[in-house]
């Protein structure tokens, strides 16, 4: 019986001493990387000319650390910044059907909007307001890297919170919710499966554009950042092969970490936010995960966060609340308060619109018809890239889903390459294979849109209900008719808004697809996106600010007349939950 009672009084100090170390190590790791943040911080605001000439950047191993953890740390300010965007921005989009008749066309002209179009105007206006350090150079790498995170997000958000079950809804009304229990208890859980995968394709559409952010050249003046972009961008100018090959092991190990410690926990904690009606479904495990739940200081700091929530929601309880005598009415003046920020946003608009008109004046009209034919020339690309992804990541993307297995296994593989800077390799492939660039583009293009399919193909095949897989092999429907009647239905709001964002995705790929420079030598294909980044480098703001507006003009064309329409199909008809 001693013996007994001492081995279990070891073993809970065992387990004491382990839980102990675990949260002294997410301590350290917590503090270093606050530590990296603080320095990145100060390098930046160290004092410095923003137009001087940059030194060249060290090559050298601990140079490629510093790069790396910097290059890291402006892609995670930007994600949260983007993440803070999409529920703002898609919630208000949901809810105010005023508003979103703005809101939604307004934001496919921003995603349609190339980074180069706009990163002019932003860079020179932050380094006047930072003229003597780099800060106004760092924002501007950051807000031009949230530009490629934040409208896939956006947009799942959006389709997700209109696309609750009406059972849900009715629960909601049934308790009286208040908008922040509807939020939280509702909306933001049912949407959290496409919101996870969405920000791990945020997150790689953020690597993608590296290369661009932290190197590039205004008007023959060339602007670098220490990051792992800069680092393979000086690379390359060096043709330093060894340097380019430790970037490529540098950020395949970044990205390898990032999913284990961070999105595949993620991935997993999500499961229990899946609309399930009964059936069996495979668990997911993560390592991390289970060792994460041990810890006390994460359970101290969700219990913190527990009572920040139930003080948010007006003394909220975990569970659903008792039925109320009567709902709880908002005052008329929120609803009027509601109007400010819309009427904001209007008045930013026409001061906006003003000025382009301002600055488009001097372009002539064979110049606009040039523009116009360019544009139709890069719309064919853009949806032979998207049909193109569209026959591989479907079936591909509906067998990771679907399969836990599957998903263990290529969720880090489809991460690293979906992450991998393709612009920093494409020139030298190109120019060494002597490819047309006409039907090269197309290439690139599907290189960097066929991700925003498959991620969300993969989050839609994983919320189907596990039911309704069982009912499909009690009734012995397999094959196509499995594919047609279960999987394209269940999939298909996802489907379409991966089809969205691929297609703004590779309008803003085109400014990178349509023009190749590297050594003095340059490919130049017939498209609107090789304009824009050929007036960029001109600095010829005039016709760039055009070539954009008919860019964002085709875009919100093409969505209202093509996606808005399907979007519509999904709600009413190829949807699991009507």
């Amino acid at each position: 019986m001693l013996k007994r009672i001492w081995g279990e009084a070891t073993g809970l100090l065992d387990q004491s001493r382990r839980i102990r170390w675990l949260d002294l190590l997410l301590l350290l790791g917590i503090g270093g990387f606050f530590f990296g943040v603080f320095s990145l911080m100060n390098s930046a605001a160290t004092y410095h000319e923003p137009l001087a000439k940059p030194d060249p950047l060290d090559l050298g191993f601990p140079s490629l650390l510093k790069c790396t953890f910097f290059s890291l740390a402006r892609g995670v300010f930007a994600y949260f910044i983007s993440l803070g965007f999409t529920l703002v921005y898609g919630y208000w989009a949901a809810k105010d059907l005023i508003a979103q008749k703005v809101l939604i066309p307004l934001l496919d002209i921003l995603q349609s909007l190339p980074v180069l179009s706009f990163m002019p105007g932003l860079l020179l206006g932050l380094v006047t307001l930072f003229p003597n350090s780099n800060i106004g150079v760092e924002l501007a790498c950051i807000l031009m890297i949230f530009t490629g995170q934040a409208w896939n997000m956006t947009f799942s958000f959006y389709q997700s919170v209109r696309s609750v079950p009406v059972e849900m809804r009715e629960v909601a009304t049934v308790y009286r919710m208040s908008w922040w229990q509807r939020f939280r208890w509702v909306e933001l859980p049912y949407s959290g499966m496409g919101l996870v995968w969405n920000s791990m394709m945020s997150m790689a559409g953020g690597w993608f554009f590296l290369t661009v952010c932290e190197s590039f050249d205004l008007k023959d003046h060339p602007f670098r950042l220490p990051g792992i972009g800069a680092y393979m961008g000086q690379a390359k100018d060096d043709k330093d092969w060894t340097a380019m090959i430790c970037a490529i092991v540098a950020m395949t190990l970044m990205i390898i970490v990032l999913d284990q410690l961070v999105w595949r926990p993620i991935i997993v904690w999500a499961q229990k936010f899946r609309v399930e009606e009964g059936g069996a479904q495979e668990a997911m495990h993560s390592w991390f995960l289970s060792i994460l739940l041990r810890s006390r200081l994460l359970r101290w700091l969700g219990d913190q966060a527990q009572k920040v929530s139930m003080m948010v929601g007006s003394g909220a309880a975990t569970e659903l609340p008792a039925i109320p005598a009567a709902p709880r009415r908002l005052p008329k003046w929120v609803a009027y308060l509601s109007l400010v920020p819309f009427v904001a946003l209007l008045i930013a608009l026409v001061g906006g619109a003003w000025f382009l008109i301002v600055l488009i004046l001097g372009v002539t009209g064979p110049e606009w018809l040039e523009l116009c034919g360019l544009g139709g020339l890069t719309l064919v690309r853009v949806l032979l890239a998207t049909g193109l992804a569209t026959l591989w990541t479907v079936p591909a993307g509906l067998a990771i889903g679907l399969s836990p297995r599957l998903s263990r296994i290529f969720q880090p593989i489809v991460q690293v390459v979906a992450s991998f800077p393709t612009p920093m390799l494409f020139p030298l492939i190109v120019l060494g294979l002597g490819i047309n660039l006409n039907w090269g583009s197309i290439v690139l293009m599907l290189f960097g849109t066929q991700w925003y399919i498959l991620f969300n193909v993969i989050a839609g095949a994983m919320a189907i209900p596990a039911d309704l897989k069982e009912a499909a092999r009690s009734y012995n429907i397999t094959g196509w008719q499995r594919f047609w009647v279960l999987y394209v239905p269940a999939i298909f709001p996802y489907l379409v808004t991966g089809w969205i964002t691929a297609t703004g995705g590779a309008w803003n790929l085109s400014i990178v697809a349509e023009y190749i420079s590297l050594n003095d030598q340059e490919l130049v294909a017939d498209g609107l996106g090789a304009k824009i980044n050929q007036m960029t480098t001109a600095s010829n703001l005039a016709v760039l600010a055009a070539a954009s507006l008919v860019m964002s003009t085709m875009v919100v064309l093409f969505n209202r007349l093509v996606w808005r329409r399907l979007y519509h199909l999904a709600d009413t008809r190829f949807s699991v939950n009507r």
